[in-house]
Formats: structure tokens, C-alpha cells, sequence
């Protein structure tokens, strides 16, 4: 991979654009869950261990405007208290103010950028915003997976503007993991599938085709793969307008010998609603619909999964919100966390808040702190963020 590491810069003294992804979930102000910060913070002390000027940058939410519940302070404030040092928060992301800063920073110190997406010509990765960026700045660095598939002026504009650039410690782990399990994995190699849609996941299984040796799927998508095979789904949610194409993946699948294996077993309702009356069955009645996978799948999943040596987990198995159908979700996400010789890598978005608050969850090999840019990696898609630090 021609990718640097930022252990492989010399910092001291110079002042680095560090791109993290601090798009945090905030109540009332506060910051609820803090990982995407932790998960950058070897990142930040390192480069202030080298005697670099950490500038910190991220965008937070969906801002159609500049909006005080969106500002980056309750980062900064949290930044500072688990880094032990003030870490000021900038009053924008450019300008001359900023700037002044920027430049006043001092070996040990770290400033952080107010949030990006502010400013619009951040996710137009506009040239003439990727400059004011990059200005005053002699080093760049991306430790923010979870924006690397957006081409947008932080992830990948600026880097027309410094030429020396690196991934950050957590970048380099997601794409290290990612790597390992997509290009000649251990086998057996499975991979389990869930979600809503097929249509989300087309590219991720024809991709995963070439490299695994069975795929397990669950989730709502499931069902438009069993109504392709002529089973009856009740009121399951069925993408309709993708029959042709789910036949079309599993003649695929078979041409190529890998095995696809779907739900036999159901936990279903008349909606996915809390309290909801729940029944397993092996055929969905005309009026209710499948929400999780029954025990039967569960145990057929388990059986797989000890078989592997490489498992690729992207989607949930059922409406995990609820308790009422986690179940299934839960149980294959414990027996892979517990499997021994299995090399686990889980991908990011649902999957990995499904299972991140479990005792188990420290099992897995690797938890993707990225959604959409996990998703586009196993498409085998070239990831902008990425492709922006070639050397």
C-alpha cells in the first residue's frame, strides 16, 4: 500500500492538519457516546509526542447552515479534559482570525477547527476552501476512516496543497483489517450479510464472491432472496423491483461454488413494534412478517461460523432496535466473538452498534468505526480518502 504512516513523518516543529471524525452523537449539549474521538486520540499524542501541532479538523451532523447545536465546543471541551492540556476550539474552520491561531500554536499545543461542514464548499471539496485549509500548514493527516469514501476538501482537496501526508494510526488499522480479509483470506472464508436492502449490498456480494466460500444472510433483505425462490414472506419487506436480481446472485453464487445460505426459521409479528405478540415459525402466515431469524438459522449460522477462519460480518440479522427481535443478531455476534482461530472483522454502521456495548464485543478482531466507507472497501470501490495519500 503506498501510503505513509504518520510514523513515518518527522512533525517536530511543524503544524499538522489532522483530519479525525468527530461526528459524535450529542444530548442536550453533551456529548452521549465519545468513541469516534477515543478512537483517534493515539493519533493526536503522538503527534504532540513528536512536538507537532496537532490542528484538528471534523464535520459534525448535516449543518445547512452555521448553527450553534452543531459547533465542535463539547469536542474541544472533551478533548482537552482526556488529553490533560487545553485544547482551544477556533471560531471557524479558515479565515484570518483562525489563521492567527494557527499560527501562534506552540510545540505541545493543539487547536481545533470549528466544523466544517459550515461552510458548503467543504462536501463540494471547492479548490479555493481546500487551499485556505491547507494554509499554514506544513503536514496532513487523515486518521478519519469513516469520511475516507467522500471526496470532499478535508479528506481529499487539500492534498493538491501538502505534500507530505499520512494516515493516522486509526486509518491504518481499518484499511490493515480490511485488507487482510479481502485479499487471500484464511479459509474457509464466510461472510454474513444483513440490513434492510439488497440493493445496498449488490457490490458487496458480488465483490465478496470472488473471496469467500459462503455467505449467510439475514435481515430484512433476506426475504427478497427467499421470495426469489418462490417461498412465501407474508408481509416481510421485499424489495420487489431486485427478484430478478437476487436470482441472478445466487445462479451467480453457484457458478462459482460459493455457498449462499438463507434464513429457514422465522421470528415474526404483525409490525416491528415494542410489546410486539412474536411466533417462530418456519412459513411466514399471510398477515405478519419476518423481523429476526428463528433458532434453527441460528444454530446453521453458528455451524458455519465454526468452521471459518475468516468471517466479514456487514448488517444485522433482524430489527435489532428492539429486543423483541435482537435475538439473533446477539447470538451469532457471540458465537463469532467467541470463536477461536477466527480472524473477525465487523463492519462498521448498524452492525457495529448492534454489538459495540456487549461484553463480548472486545472479542472481535476489528470493529470498523466506519458505515458507508466499510461498505464502498468491500465493493472493492477506490476509497477517496484513501487515494488522496498515495505517495
Amino acid at each position: 500500500m503506498p501510503i505513509a504512516s504518520v510514523k513515518d513523518l518527522k512533525l517536530g516543529g511543524k503544524r499538522v492538519l489532522l483530519r479525525c471524525d468527530f461526528n459524535v452523537p450529542l444530548a442536550e449539549g453533551k456529548i452521549s457516546d465519545t468513541g469516534r474521538i477515543d478512537a483517534s486520540l493515539d493519533t493526536i499524542k503522538f503527534i504532540l509526542e513528536q512536538g507537532g501541532m496537532p490542528v484538528l479538523c471534523s464535520h459534525l451532523g448535516r449543518p445547512k447552515e452555521r448553527t450553534p447545536e452543531l459547533s465542535l465546543k463539547p469536542v474541544a471541551e472533551y478533548l482537552s479534559e482526556v488529553l490533560g492540556r487545553k485544547v482551544a476550539l477556533a471560531p471557524d474552520c479558515i479565515g484570518d482570525h483562525t489563521g492567527r491561531m494557527i499560527n501562534a500554536l506552540k510545540a505541545g499545543e493543539a487547536l481545533l477547527l470549528e466544523n466544517l461542514r459550515f461552510h458548503p464548499e467543504e462536501e463540494a471539496n471547492d479548490r479555493d476552501f481546500a487551499h485556505e485549509l491547507a494554509r499554514g500548514k506544513q503536514a496532513y493527516v487523515n486518521d478519519a476512516f469513516g469520511t475516507a469514501h467522500r471526496a470532499h476538501a478535508s479528506t481529499a482537496g487539500v492534498t493538491a496543497f501538502i505534500s507530505e501526508r499520512a494516515a493516522g494510526f486509526l486509518m491504518m488499522r481499518e484499511l490493515e483489517a480490511l485488507r487482510a480479509v479481502t485479499e487471500n483470506p484464511a479459509r474457509p472464508s464466510v461472510a454474513i450479510m444483513g440490513g434492510a436492502k439488497v440493493s445496498d449490498k449488490i457490490g458487496v456480494i458480488r465483490n465478496l464472491m470472488t473471496k469467500v466460500d459462503s455467505i449467510l444472510i439475514g435481515g430484512a433483505m433476506a426475504y427478497t432472496f427467499l421470495k426469489a425462490e418462490g417461498i412465501v414472506t407474508g408481509r416481510s419487506r421485499v424489495e420487489e423491483d431486485k427478484l430478478d436480481l437476487a436470482r441472478e446472485l445466487m445462479t451467480e453464487a453457484k457458478a462459482k461454488d460459493v455457498k449462499i445460505l438463507l434464513p429457514c426459521d422465522h421470528v415474526v409479528a404483525s409490525a416491528p413494534e415494542p410489546g410486539a405478540t412474536t411466533r417462530t415459525v418456519n412459513e411466514i402466515p399471510g398477515d405478519l412478517m419476518g423481523l429476526d431469524i428463528g433458532p434453527v438459522t441460528i444454530q446453521q449460522f453458528k455451524d458455519e461460523i465454526a468452521r471459518a477462519k475468516t468471517v466479514i460480518w456487514n448488517g444485522p440479522l433482524g430489527f435489532f432496535e428492539l429486543p423483541e427481535f435482537a435475538h439473533g443478531t446477539l447470538a451469532v455476534g457471540e458465537a463469532l466473538a467467541n470463536a477461536s482461530g477466527v480472524k473477525s472483522i465487523i463492519g462498521g454502521g448498524d452492525t457495529a452498534a448492534a454489538v459495540a456495548h456487549q461484553p463480548w464485543a472486545s472479542r472481535f478482531t476489528h470493529i470498523s468505526t466506519g458505515g458507508g466507507a466499510t461498505l464502498e472497501y468491500l465493493e472493492g470501490r477506490v476509497l477517496p480518502g484513501v487515494k488522496a495519500l498515495e505517495t
